[in-house]
């Protein structure tokens, strides 16, 4: 199968494309009904083949696929040729649990209701509308116990609404926990440790039920009359110099591919540096803070366990994005196998963002100042109670930025007593506390393949002949030749930051060109070294991770976190301590978002702010954003100055 609208061989799967890999893998391998398809989407192809890719070049088509075999238990992965039509790598992964899906959380909440245990604990708890009564799937978890080894596992949290479009989450109904085998969706257990009052207050937060809104905010519009100054091809987008792909897949979300930013050479040429290969989340895992025998389970791998693609939000004009917009469908599955369009999944769109850059010379009068655009891509997902926006920022100074928007609802419990693990807010609930951990994979191709990382903290100089006023400082640069070696954490103290170079390239001043990563907001667990979430999500020990290339190590607490004891992906892969020196490197970045609730956070939390930023540290010669013209009210402000 080949479709003349693939134009490059990182496209997106179409959902054509879609239905027939489902189609092939159901024909060619006997695929029936108690099949589930956790994932189908691109296989990509080798990191040289695109790289060596020219337009009008022949673009064969894969799929990747994860199967589940809701009969038997087993897991499949698969690779079906689009181009060929047949399947051409079916393989059985033994003791592992893909991701849960959509539909299977709404089976499961249907088979709980359903079950006369579950009516009965209700019952005693003087609950008498069971339609008002949510229950919450949630992903088990691995602690060890041999009982839920080999099942596919749900344990529900229970939820309480006053009205039937009320918010659940402000009424847990804690101590009552179904467990499902999700597999033969069947009830194995309803763990009840008695009646514990659910929380009296609704925690109402949607728009009918505001009784007043504010009424002196004014009309606020955002207008390009000459259109936006983005191109699109396909999934390509050119803006102010940058050039890159825009990919989607069902557990990462948005992938950034081949971006780069087009500079003038040595030769006074125009050309097409490289930056980045390859960007994208590879894990996200929400640990939670309390101990108590109904929670202490609570530890989220939303990327393993769910899929943040899966969970995309269909955005809109005015609510999610304000301006001249883009939007981008993702294609997707069901757990069935067929095909699910999130429509409006991402966003493209301009923004001003402030000053540029700006001197006023006042012996001559006169002053320069540039404004400062930025372009945005972005997309949303809700998973359970949270809402993450997810946002890569391209600046015309060739810095780039990566930010986590977290809103939502907080997730409660009932107050049995003092919230030590939370905070009380709202009468009888606690808010408990929490961390937000993210990991991003950044292959890195800085003007090649050929690259190397170091550490950079700023060092005071000693007092002495070359400092006798105690006022010097420098920055020391380390280069990190290992696996083992950049295995590092932030320290504000002394400035920290990294700096991926090419040293086979210089710049005009004879500096290895390079791009810094410069920390945000961030943490450290708080899980003791031997719990089972450590062991599972190792990855959250270290802020910062190098590997060489590898195309199969793409997610950093491996590739089937759902269930799994853990040990796996960047700690084990670190383990043999490559060279990580003037090779092709992917840097792993580590940032946390620690979270003691407040009560200013229900019942919706205002967004909170996390990220990191990626800035040229000799990448080009001088300022590159030199020449962005002035803008008509720069204009009016340089003759407003002079005139004056």
């Amino acid at each position: 199968m080949q479709t003349p609208l693939i134009q490059h061989p990182l496209e997106p799967l179409t959902s054509q494309e879609i239905s027939a890999a489902v189609e092939i893998v159901r024909t060619q391998k006997s695929v029936g009904e108690q099949f589930r398809f956790p994932c189908v989407t691109l296989n990509e192809p080798p990191k040289s083949v695109v790289l060596a890719f020219q337009l009008g070049d022949s673009v064969p088509r894969e799929a990747f696929m994860i199967l589940l075999d809701n009969a038997t238990g087993k897991t499949y992965e698969a690779v079906v040729s689009l181009t060929q039509g047949v399947v051409v790598s079916w393989q059985h992964i033994p003791g592992v649990q893909p991701n849960i899906m959509a539909d299977e959380l709404a089976e499961c909440e249907i088979v709980v209701k359903d079950h006369p245990d579950f009516r009965a604990a209700i019952a005693r708890r003087g609950i008498t509308d069971l339609a008002l009564v949510v229950v919450d799937p949630w992903a088990i978890g691995n602690f060890g116990f041999k009982s839920e080894e080999g099942i596919r596992l749900s344990r529900c949290l229970c939820y309480l609404r006053s009205v039937a479009d009320g918010n659940f989450y402000a009424r847990p109904i804690d101590g009552l926990v179904p467990v499902v085998d999700l597999n033969k969706m069947e009830v194995l257990q309803i763990e009840d440790v008695g009646n514990i009052s659910v929380p009296p207050e609704s925690g109402e937060y949607a728009h009918s039920f505001t009784p007043k809104f504010r009424e002196d905010i004014k009309p606020l519009h955002i207008t390009q009359p000459a259109g936006p100054s983005f191109e699109i091809k396909g999934h390509q987008v050119c803006w102010q110099k940058w050039q890159f792909r825009i990919g989607f897949t069902p557990r990462e979300g948005v992938v950034l591919y081949t971006v780069g930013y087009e500079d003038e050479g040595h030769d006074g040429q125009s050309n097409l540096r490289s930056i980045l290969y390859r960007a994208s989340m590879s894990e996200m895992v929400v640990p939670y803070g309390d101990p108590r025998s109904q929670h202490f389970r609570k530890n989220a791998f939303d990327l393993g366990e769910h899929g943040i693609g899966m969970l995309t939000n269909p955005l809109k004009l005015g609510c999610d994005c304000v301006g001249e917009i883009y939007y981008f469908d993702a294609a997707l599955t069901n757990s069935r196998g067929d095909v699910s369009i999130i429509e409006n999944a991402i966003c493209l769109h301009e923004e001003d963002y402030g000053i540029l850059w700006k001197h006023t010379d006042w012996r001559l009068d006169e002053v320069e100042v540039r404004r400062s655009r930025r372009l945005v891509v972005s997309f949303i997902a809700t998973v359970d109670n949270y809402e993450y926006g997810f946002f890569w920022y391209f600046y015309q100074d060739g810095t780039l930025q990566y930010e986590i928007k977290l809103t939502g609802i907080l997730l409660c419990a009932a107050l049995a007593d003092t919230p030590k693990y939370g905070t009380l807010v709202a009468p009888e609930l606690n808010a408990l506390n929490h961390q937000h951990f993210f990991n991003m994979r950044l292959d890195f191709d800085l003007d090649g393949l050929n690259n190397s990382v170091y550490e950079v903290n700023t060092e005071a100089e000693p007092l002495g002949p070359d400092n006798p006023y105690g006022n010097g400082f420098f920055a020391a640069s380390t280069l990190l030749p290992t696996e083992q070696a950049a295995q590092r954490t932030i320290d504000p103290f002394t400035a920290r930051y990294w700096k991926v170079t090419n040293p086979t390239v210089l710049n005009a001043l004879g500096q290895p060109v390079g791009f810094k990563l410069i920390p945000g907001d961030n943490a450290l667990p708080f899980a003791h070294p031997d719990a089972p979430i450590l062991k599972r999500a190792g990855f959250m020990t270290k802020h910062l991770w190098v590997t060489p290339y590898q195309a199969d190590q793409r997610y950093a607490a491996g590739n089937y976190p759902n269930q799994h004891a853990g040990g796996e992906g960047l700690p084990q892969w670190t383990q043999e301590d490559r060279s990580i020196e003037n090779t092709d490197v992917v840097v792993w970045y580590t940032f946390g978002h620690h979270h003691i609730p407040r009560p200013e956070d229900w019942p919706v939390m205002p967004v909170a702010y996390s990220g990191f930023t990626l800035k040229p540290v000799g990448f080009f010669t001088a300022n590159p954003a030199m020449d962005v013209p002035p803008s008509t009210r720069t204009a009016q402000c340089h003759e407003t100055k002079t005139k004056s």
